[in-house]
């Protein structure tokens, strides 16, 4: 099955990508959503992150993210004991669940897929671009937050020159209309580099 990776900053429409990739009947894996059920679902993982932990990551009802996000706020040591635990977690997941998909390709959607080294899991990857102003105004009336809790998060994450240099394709969201046909065009390009080289010219 080929793969492809989907990524983007806060703000910059990425889910928006992937709603239109899943519209055209491509299978796209949420690894965000993914791994918030993994993380209360999966025994063995759960088991894990209390070993590595300790019992405060659950409570009665399921994982306590606010306990597990106020230990690895701003602690890039404790983020990573995190990360090596639930990462491959999720990729496992995701390798079986890509290989039971039927389309000519699958999607790989992750807002860190690149900083988490993710990218070695997929085919190719596409970057999702948009305007800072812009993608602070989505992200402000999505989440809630202020502006400064935004930019906050915007410094945390790689720059969309860093993102664009690592991705084979890149796509910009500003505009619906355009990004309708920016993403058939895309679409149809992944279908075409899915195809065995051998069948590419045989239609």
């Amino acid at each position: 099955m080929y793969k492809v990776g989907l990524t983007g900053g806060i703000g910059s429409g990425k889910s928006k990508v992937a709603e239109l990739l899943h519209d055209r009947g491509v299978a796209v894996y949420d690894s965000d959503s993914r791994a918030k059920e993994l993380m209360n679902g999966d025994e063995a993982l759960r088991q894990a992150l209390i070993a590595e932990f300790g019992a405060e990551c659950y409570t009665a009802e399921g994982l306590n993210r606010p306990w597990l996000a106020q230990r690895v706020f701003n602690n890039e040591a404790e983020l990573q004991r995190l990360n090596a635990i639930v990462h491959p977690a999720v990729m496992h997941d995701f390798e079986a669940w890509a290989s039971a998909q039927e389309c000519d390709y699958v999607v790989l959607e992750s807002a860190i897929l690149l900083e988490a080294g993710l990218e070695k899991h997929v085919d190719v990857v596409v970057a999702v671009m948009a305007p800072k102003e812009l993608r602070l105004e989505r992200a402000m009336l999505r989440d809630g937050a202020s502006r400064e809790q935004i930019e906050e998060r915007m410094r945390n994450q790689m720059s969309d020159d860093e993102r664009t240099d690592m991705a084979k394709y890149a796509i910009v969201n500003i505009d619906l209309e355009e990004l309708e046909e920016d993403v058939e065009q895309l679409h149809r390009r992944l279908c075409y580099d899915s195809k065995p080289r051998d069948n590419r010219y045989t239609e």
